[in-house]
């Protein structure tokens, strides 16, 4: 039984790592199987433009369950958003410890930019690097050795990330699949406005700056400014995290 999931944060390129893995083949790939979870039963608000599907589990223990079953045949893998599950995976170590992690992660200012053109009332934990950085603590106090992702490696070379990726957690590299087309897969319906880019894109682009994103958040002013104060921390330890171990590629 063999379970990969990558762990994230909104707008950190994500989805686009994910219809990579969807374009192999060779994997049953979930899309955020642990929203339902989050946003029907412990978060303050209703995840905006979230249509859920009747036919999905509705809480952890469900979601996990439909995992483990679909595991029984064959590799899964599935992206999700690290504060789902810091309440509850970390505790269960049955599951957790059944399961391959990954870790992508971007810049806070860019995250923000991009969420608040979505989403302008998200919340400070929506954000989600402050999330990732404890669950990787919690991962790798429990004896495992997730890998770390740039946003901004994956976007400059996704051919040499996804090779990585492949080699560190046992996946043969299949480069053909860095393209797609633009179906939408069906389990993306349910947030399919949030993911237009990616099935226009074709690929994985590279980053397209113009501009300081800082200073555009700065103009943007509070919550987004304290928002950027607070992930940032976090996202430079697992930024040095990832430097390091990109090095030993």
């Amino acid at each position: 039984m063999k379970i990969f999931a990558l762990w994230c944060h909104p707008r950190s390129v994500s989805t686009a790592f994910e219809r990579v893995m969807r374009e192999r083949g060779d994997l049953d790939v979930l899309h955020e199987p642990f929203m339902y979870d989050y946003y029907l039963n412990r978060a303050p608000r209703r995840f905006p433009d979230f249509r859920p599907d009747p036919d999905h589990p509705a809480d952890y223990a469900g979601t996990r369950q439909m995992i483990l079953r679909r595991a029984e045949g064959g590799p899964v893998f599935f992206k999700d958003m690290a504060y789902y599950v810091l309440d509850t995976l970390p505790d269960d170590a049955e599951f957790r410890d059944a399961i391959t992690h990954a870790f992508l992660v971007r810049h806070p200012a860019e995250s923000i930019l991009s969420y608040a053109r979505k989403d302008p009332g998200f919340a400070s934990v929506e954000l989600g690097i402050e999330a990732e950085w404890v669950l990787y603590q919690t991962l790798r106090e429990a004896g495992h050795t997730p890998l770390v992702i740039l946003s901004d490696d994956l976007r400059r070379d996704p051919e040499a990330v996804m090779r990585a990726y492949g080699a560190h957690v046992g996946l043969r590299n299949r480069p053909e699949a860095l393209s797609w087309d633009r179906q939408v897969p069906s389990d993306w319906e349910a947030v399919q406005e949030w993911h237009g880019e990616v099935l226009a894109s074709g690929q994985i682009r590279p980053p397209e700056r113009e501009g300081d994103p800082v200073a555009e958040v700065a103009a943007l002013g509070a919550p987004y400014t304290d928002y950027l104060d607070h992930h940032l921390t976090f996202y430079e330890i697992l930024r040095d995290v990832a430097e390091a171990q990109r090095r030993d590629f």
